[in-house]
């Protein structure tokens, strides 16, 4: 049935040369807008049906915001950029990581929020430490975290469709049918580890060709799927072999789509053949998923041919806590894709995963656990000065990522960071899941300030 609905609309605005149309060309899949060094090229507003992983809306691509009369040209051009914002649901706010903030940037970061519209900062240009400076420098225009894009290179859209999704952008018609939100987990691991079956076991249905044969599935196959009145989207991958051994077109392409499945997912069922745990590739998978920011839970398939359960399953978490710290209090849950043992524990698992994945904490509590921690464990002196952390603020959820202010943060060692993540861990029971923090020089950049809410 057709639907009357309006689709949802984005604008993408920011002073000119920042990368508005190559992400509009990005998010609509073609070359629509013209792309050039020079700046002003884009004059008039572009729209186009955009697409970021399930999420589906009118992308409008707009002329760079510049401070002229009403009546020049550049001044009827931001006309038209206004007007943009105006019809559109949430603006993208594009700024350029490797220039760092402009006075220009600024100025219309303060017009964007007198307009009363959602914003999501985008700070394109971020691959490569050069961007690292003003990425950070873009907290300064008070619009909430900058997402660390490259629309030229595809970086960092995972991240930007979990804003959009936070904004209340809708999924496909098929997944807003289900009983709320559809859970996005995506099944991976090495070929053989008997993803396909398990995750038939798990439905219930010979949904997913399966055999002895290694390879058999290549693309990233969706499965809409309800537990216990629960929405669950499952992605079923190609499996994963080292760099070294994928041959041929056609696994390359499975490799890429698998790759983009952990992209778009929620939660990462990593799948473990017991019979040969946590292998090197093993391990690499899962470091590639906690890098993308992914929820995780490793499922130790084919546990029917376990004899010493009890003893195997201690020596793989005493493995899991020595070679994967960055997960730390990931689950290990036992199940076998032949028998459907330990089915529905996994998906509770998953559930919880994704719970963690979502938690917040309050500045008040981070506030008064931070000076109890630094107290156990003071941060060392460089070159005869003492390191000072003032304030800690969690800056968004999917994963936790939190920003911690201090006086020198260049200067703190990497093992008191990896101090700090595994207590903010252990106190805030966040098992499993990868926890962003991010250092800033300065003090409490809200002290003083009245908060305003747009």
């Amino acid at each position: 049935m057709a639907s009357n609905v309006r689709p949802q609309r984005v604008a993408i605005v920011g002073r000119p040369n920042v990368g508005k149309s190559t992400l509009f060309n990005r998010l609509v899949g073609r070359r629509l807008a013209l792309v050039d060094d020079l700046p002003g090229v884009t004059r008039d507003r572009r729209e186009g049906e955009a697409r970021l992983g399930a999420l589906s809306f009118t992308a409008i691509d707009t002329a760079g915001l510049d401070d002229a009369a009403p009546e020049s040209l550049a001044g009827r051009m931001l006309a038209q950029s206004e007007a943009a914002v105006r019809s559109a649901d949430v603006s993208l706010f594009v700024v350029d990581a490797r220039a760092g903030l402009t006075p220009l940037d600024r100025h219309f970061a303060a017009i964007l929020r007198a307009s009363g519209k959602p914003i999501i900062l985008v700070a394109n240009k971020s691959e490569g430490a050069a961007a690292s400076a003003g990425r950070l420098e873009a907290y300064e225009l008070g619009l909430g975290d900058p997402i660390p894009i490259s629309a030229e290179h595809g970086e960092g859209l995972a991240e930007l469709h979990d804003a959009l999704a936070e904004q209340g952008f809708g999924e496909s018609e098929t997944e807003d049918e289900g009983p709320g939100k559809a859970i996005k987990v995506a099944i991976i691991g090495q070929p053989n580890a008997g993803k396909s079956t398990l995750v038939n076991r798990i439905i219930g249905e010979e949904r997913l060709l399966t055999g002895p044969e290694a390879g058999i599935t290549r693309d990233a196959i969706a499965i809409d799927w309800t537990w216990r009145g629960k929405a669950f989207r499952l992605f079923d991958t190609a499996g994963l072999r080292r760099r070294a051994r994928v041959a041929g077109k056609l696994e390359k392409l499975a490799v890429a789509d698998a790759l983009r499945a952990i992209q778009f997912a929620e939660v990462v069922v990593l799948v473990v053949d017991v019979t040969l745990p946590l292998e090197k590739q093993d391990l690499q998978i899962a470091d590639l998923a906690e890098q993308e920011g992914r929820a995780i839970v490793i499922a130790l398939d084919k546990w029917d041919l376990v004899i010493d359960r009890q003893r195997l399953r201690g020596e793989l978490i005493e493995k899991t806590k020595r070679l994967l710290p960055q997960i730390a209090g990931v689950a290990l849950v036992p199940v076998s894709g032949l028998t459907g043992e330990g089915a529905d524990k996994l998906i509770e698992a998953v559930v919880k995963a994704h719970a963690v994945w979502n938690r917040r904490v309050s500045t008040a509590r981070l506030n008064r656990w931070l000076p109890e921690t630094l107290e156990r464990h003071p941060p060392p002196a460089v070159s005869g000065r003492r390191i000072k952390l003032r304030y800690l603020t969690q800056t968004k959820a999917r994963p936790p990522t939190f920003v911690a202010f201090c006086s020198r943060p260049e200067a703190l060692s990497d093992a008191y960071r990896r101090y700090l993540v595994n207590a903010l861990r252990q106190d805030f029971d966040l098992p499993g899941t990868p926890i962003r923090l991010i250092l800033r020089k300065g003090d409490n950049p809200f002290a003083g300030r009245k908060r305003k809410r747009v």
